[in-house]
């Protein structure tokens, strides 16, 4: 008999396979929370608070990453890394509870990240329609009524046969269609508010009454949005992540989900050397500062999506490094919305023009659901469905 390491990412797997071995309740209540690992970073920290949570994690036996200069006593924040079980992070917070330099506080933002991270959500609501977001991955086709977006400019810019395609994505097995009526592509130029309701209302106002899937309106303009509602459009997908106030009014008022992207620049601007430090901690802290805002302006928490915004102002490297740890995302608690479709890091990766990179693409819905991924939002519907219903099934959804 060969040892082996299992895999075990939440108590509901470590409980099972502790039930398996007909451990005692009492020992499978104690023991789960032992079985999960977790590493959490805390930056901007009170030195003083860092040296009291050091000293408290190692006693309970975890660990606590500090830098040296911490020990100099020149530093008045710092940087640390905590790494412990559920049950050592557990004991760590309720210490913390009692103890000064407001670590109550940080107590419990670090429950409350470990609660997100494996965080079941419920039912999303929206209008007439539910989405049940822990039942299976969903799909958002995309339907662009411009004739220059990058990827499909000027094919559905007759409205006519953006109608049709809709239906064909739907047919597909789209869970949503998402519309928008300017394009986003690196470089666009802005349009005219007159323009966008010209291409998009009427599409919406015709799919809406007949097609049984929510629509999405895909802008960052107020006024467009108003009108979308009003057409029978039930979700808003906001590119510019809720900049705009307005915005943020407008969802609230109608108790409307509402998709916040993280966005450095504008589609003019994005792409021109964008540079972070750590693109997934700014992005992360970005995203958290305007849901934030959202919720103080009066949208409830259970409307709002994230998104990290692959290739709006990231260069190569950032598109793949948000990838690789989008993970991280869910420790903001929110369901996590993701548009690779055709994008230029997979055009790059390949070497395959626009109409050649739908492999590309399924690589990275699969490779993002097995790190959180709740919503793809695709060009390919009936492909990436398929692959989603594999990625879902060995995840332990419904196929």
């Amino acid at each position: 008999m060969y040892p082996r390491v299992i895999h075990i990412d939440n108590i509901e797997t470590a409980q099972e396979e502790l039930k398996s071995l007909r451990v005692a309740a009492q020992g499978v209540k104690i023991m789960s929370p032992k079985a999960i690992h977790r590493v959490i970073k805390i930056s901007g920290i009170d030195a003083r608070a860092a040296n009291i949570i050091k000293q408290e994690m190692l006693s309970r036996g975890g660990e606590a990453a500090v830098p040296w200069d911490l020990y100099e006593m020149n530093k008045k924040e710092v940087n640390m890394i905590l790494m412990g079980t559920l049950r050592q992070f557990d004991e760590l917070c309720r210490k913390l509870d009692m103890q000064p330099f407001e670590l109550p506080k940080l107590a419990q933002k670090v429950r409350k990240t470990i609660e997100n991270y494996n965080k079941k959500f419920p039912i999303l609501n929206l209008g007439r329609y539910t989405l049940d977001l822990s039942l299976k991955t969903h799909v958002m086709g995309i339907l662009n009524v411009t004739p220059d977006s990058f990827s499909d400019g000027g094919r559905f810019f007759d409205p006519a046969v953006a109608l049709e395609h809709a239906r064909q994505m739907v047919a597909d097995g789209a869970d949503i269609i998402d519309i928008g009526g300017e394009s986003t592509r690196p470089g666009a130029e802005p349009v005219s508010l007159e323009e966008e309701l010209r291409r998009t209302i009427p599409v919406i106002e015709k799919l809406s009454g007949e097609l049984d899937v929510p629509i999405s309106i895909d802008t960052y303009k107020p006024e467009v949005a108003k009108e979308a509602l009003g057409a029978g459009a039930v979700m808003i997908n906001d590119i510019s992540g809720l900049r705009d106030k307005k915005m943020v009014g407008l969802a609230a008022e109608g108790d409307v989900p509402v998709i916040i992207m993280h966005m450095k620049g504008t589609p003019r601007n994005m792409q021109k050397n964008p540079t972070y430090e750590d693109v997934v901690a700014e992005v992360c802290n970005w995203l958290g500062v305007q849901v934030e805002g959202a919720i103080q302006g009066g949208l409830s928490a259970s409307k709002i999506l994230i998104d990290p915004g692959i290739g709006f102002g990231k260069a190569f490297e950032h598109n793949l490094e948000i990838l690789r740890r989008l993970a991280e995302l869910k420790s903001l608690g929110y369901p996590i919305v993701l548009g690779t479709s055709r994008k230029a890091f997979i055009g790059a990766i390949l070497d395959l023009p626009l109409n050649e990179r739908v492999e590309g693409t399924i690589a990275t819905v699969v490779y993002s659901i097995t790190q959180g991924a709740n919503i793809v939002r695709v060009h390919d519907v009936k492909e990436v469905v398929r692959a989603c219903r594999i990625a879902d099934a060995i995840n332990n959804k419904k196929p």
